[in-house]
């Protein structure tokens, strides 16, 4: 096999299209602390740091799960359970990804290297936690929540409370949107054991979970465009992102999860997206 169609298979495995998710609110991140436009360099670090974190997360993810994975018919073609990629190539990439992550937040600033290990114990425990809680889509919304905090601390070198809602966003978006996602493995998860939203407490009942935190998620935001004082672009792209709520949760019906692939990911790329770049017109665009 080439590199071309083995490193591929490595983008494959930890899904890098879904940096859309968490890319975009590192950015906003970075941008609310710097109040502009940050320094080049910190922006390719904390990019560095994303990429490298959530690839090691999404390994250790794939080797703690590949039996769950082989005996799900939607996951028994994932890349481990497969042989597309073997077991001690999925530690390495994991163990390679992690050590650069280190190194990022080393060339960030002294407190990001220092709470990189609360970073990784994040990322990692998430894995575990389906196996005994439901709770377990809000610790998935934690660490992807590190996206904004982490930019935050790399440009400010300080924790603040200014980003907290942020963090409560991103909590509470993901939590939403993974509950939803969750409909996919609901007879899985009840013979298997497997916790979730969906499982513990039924289809439609998780369906208005996912509505209620979408709802609080979008509170939060408000709250932060209120905290920074950002302008009417932050509010237009408020008002688009409400409506790509609105949008995601016609398309998931109790009876009918048919549309759930574009629910899960579309809406809540642009969803990212949206949110991205209205902060930084608000921010970088004075009326």
């Amino acid at each position: 096999m080439s590199m071309l169609n083995k490193a591929v298979l490595y983008l494959r495995m930890i899904k890098i299209e879904h940096s859309v998710f968490a890319l975009p609110f590192a950015f906003a991140g970075a941008l609310l602390a710097t109040g502009g436009i940050p320094e080049l360099e910190k922006v390719l670090w904390i990019t560095v740091a994303m990429v490298t974190a959530r690839a090691s997360a999404f390994g250790f993810n794939r080797i703690i799960d590949r039996k769950i994975d082989a005996l799900n018919p939607r996951t028994a073609q994932r890349e481990i359970p497969a042989g597309k990629i073997k077991l001690w190539e999925a530690f390495l990439f994991t163990v390679v990804s992690l050590a650069v992550f280190i190194y990022s937040a080393w060339m960030l600033n002294p407190l990001c290297f220092k709470l990189s290990p609360v970073a990784i114990f994040i990322l990692f425990i998430y894995s575990y936690t389906k196996r005994f809680t439901w709770a377990c889509h809000f610790v998935l919304g934690l660490a992807l929540a590190l996206a904004p905090l982490g930019a935050w601390i790399a440009i400010k070198g300080s924790f603040d409370w200014e980003i907290i809602p942020m963090v409560l966003t991103v909590i509470f978006w993901l939590a939403g949107f993974d509950t939803l996602y969750a409909l996919w493995d609901v007879e899985f998860d009840k013979k298997y054991g497997i916790y979730s939203i969906p499982r513990i407490f039924g289809v439609k009942k998780a369906i208005y979970f996912a509505r209620l935190f979408h709802f609080i998620a979008w509170g939060f935001l408000a709250i932060t465009g209120l905290i920074f004082k950002l302008n009417i672009f932050y509010w237009i792209g408020m008002a688009l992102v409400a409506l790509l709520f609105i949008r995601e949760h016609s398309l998931v019906k109790p009876h009918d999860i048919s549309k759930l692939d574009i629910a899960f990911f579309n809406m809540n790329g642009y969803i990212s997206i949206t949110v991205f770049i209205f902060t930084a017109m608000a921010i970088l665009i004075k009326i």
